[in-house]
């Protein structure tokens, strides 16, 4: 039997999904997470960039705004909703297909970018080995990491759950892990991204953009969140 195809990105895709990030306290995470994005893309002036499973919109406009090429993928001609009002103008284009085989040449994206994927899908590695080969230059991922809180992540799913209400399981991994796999395509570490040192449900819990700030601010200061913070935002770039 032929293994069911990978379509995660539709849920992320979805206005569901989108109100988890609505609000103040939505609007930091997107904040931080696009100023992350940004930095690792610094080296990459203007560079051609694919958003594998891109369709919840989170980075198109940061990545637009900042002169970047965009193309998002989607497993499913529905994911292109959120990401339409970029796409239907011409700044970005949408293309779907299979996220482990898609219709676009080796090699034929600059950077290649995916957030929120990689924990939702059941063959990770497969993933690792398409974005490293439609990268000409880099690959960066998102993925919760198991130095951090997300340790306790299968303790704390039921009070994660009873926070955010559509919350879903997922898989937590290690640094090495995540290295390890890009490093069998050719591609190494070169930029990390931590984003908070405190759970994002305990955030959505307190409500409060300007605690989450405050709070994070701290831990930042005090080095917690580059040793401890996830998700990880992760920038590996092909060897040679």
């Amino acid at each position: 039997m032929p293994a069911a195809r990978e379509d995660a990105d539709v849920e992320t895709s979805s206005e569901g999904y989108a109100r988890r990030f609505a609000g103040p306290v939505g609007r930091f995470f997107l904040e931080r997470q696009a100023e992350a994005t940004l930095d690792l893309l610094r080296s990459f002036p203007g560079a051609s960039v694919l958003d594998v499973g891109g369709g919840h919109g989170q980075v198109t406009g940061p990545l637009v705004a900042a002169g970047h090429a965009v193309t998002v993928l989607g497993s499913d001609p529905s994911c292109e909703a959120r990401v339409r009002e970029w796409t239907a103008a011409g700044p970005a284009r949408f293309v779907s297909g299979d996220l482990l085989a898609p219709p676009l040449g080796e090699r034929s994206f600059d950077v290649v970018l995916s957030y929120r994927l990689l924990p939702h899908v059941r063959r990770w590695p497969e993933l690792v080995a398409t974005l490293a080969r439609l990268a000409r230059r880099a690959v960066i991922v998102d993925y919760p990491t198991r130095r951090s809180v997300n340790a306790a992540a299968d303790l704390l799913f039921g009070l994660k759950k009873g926070v955010e209400g559509d919350t879903r399981p997922f898989a937590v991994f290690s640094d090495a892990e995540i290295e390890s796999a890009f490093a069998a395509h050719g591609f190494v570490p070169t930029g990390r991204g931590p984003q908070f040192f405190f759970p994002m449900a305990l955030h959505r819990a307190l409500g409060s953009a300007v605690v989450a700030g405050g709070l994070e601010g701290a831990a930042r200061a005090l080095g917690l969140t580059r040793a401890l913070g996830s998700p990880v935002i992760l920038r590996l770039e092909r060897r040679g």
